[in-house]
């Protein structure tokens, strides 16, 4: 996702990575975002969330830098032993085939990933030790997550199929999968953007981002939510709570320019004392 502030072109990265319980070690790996290899602060860039699920010992990192930073990510399989990675979305030129496309491709779906014979587009051949990362481009994408009050994962994967993008009356730029977390299920959504303006969507207000002279727009997690709670009504069941990971693209761009132009590199601190 990018955005222009203080003059500049952003990009914002969703950094993914699976660990949660260790906090120290997340936010090791946080601040290697703002520090070059020498330990010293970057500029122009900064952290601006850190989101943990304890359940699934997974985290997600985002990180906003001025967009000619973005260069550094092209010497990440060189810089890093073992390092190997698949592309999606833009990211895949010319083909630009999106994340769910390039995990059916190289089996990520399976019960057993057989890493001997994913192909990567960067890097080496990838081990059981160090696996494959997934690196991709899209104007936006945030993740949606309804927590339902059931733990009947049937269900779950019922609504995840209506709504998903490739489904008829499906939401365009849903991807969906029905997790069971916490004692309940999960309808854990990657909502990207697509291509035009909301008006296009007969649907409630999208949000737009405009980016090169076009425009994206995505689906509003109260539209996903509401989806969702039609869905699992006539169950008599309820919606615990939604929870979104990532921002959107004008609070993105707000904070962004905030802790950019006040050289605050570690600015998830920030955001916990401002909504806690």
């Amino acid at each position: 996702m990018s955005c222009s502030a203080l003059g500049r072109r952003l990009v914002a990265c969703l950094l993914n990575i699976s660990e949660a319980r260790r906090k120290d070690l997340v936010e090791t790996v946080a601040r290697s975002a703002i520090t070059d290899i020498k330990g010293e602060k970057r500029e122009g860039v900064t952290v601006l969330n850190i989101f943990n699920d304890s359940d699934y010992n997974r985290s997600v990192i985002t990180v906003v830098a001025n967009i000619e930073l973005i260069t550094l990510a092209l010497t990440l399989a060189e810089r890093v032993a073992g390092t190997s990675a698949f592309l999606f979305g833009w990211a895949d030129s010319p083909q630009h085939r999106g994340l769910a496309q390039r995990r059916k491709e190289i089996g990520w779906f399976g019960k057993v990933l057989n890493v001997s014979n994913i192909k990567p587009d960067i890097g080496s051949q990838p081990t059981r030790r160090y696996g494959i990362t997934g690196v991709g481009a899209s104007p936006y994408v945030m993740n949606c997550n309804v927590t339902i009050d059931t733990q009947d994962l049937a269900l779950g994967r019922s609504v995840a199929s209506a709504i998903r993008e490739s489904s008829p009356g499906g939401i365009p730029g849903v991807q969906v999968m029905a997790l069971p977390h916490e004692g309940a299920v999960e309808i854990a959504c990657n909502v990207e953007s697509v291509h035009g303006s909301s008006s296009s969507h007969g649907e409630e207000q999208w949000p737009n981002v405009s980016i090169g002279g076009q425009t994206f727009c995505h689906a509003p997690a109260s539209l996903i939510t509401a989806r969702v709670a039609e869905l699992i009504k006539h169950h008599g069941v309820a919606i615990k709570g939604t929870a979104l990971v990532g921002f959107t693209p004008r609070e993105c761009r707000r904070l962004a320019e905030g802790a950019i132009s006040n050289g605050i590199g570690e600015f998830w601190k920030e955001l916990r004392r401002v909504h806690m």
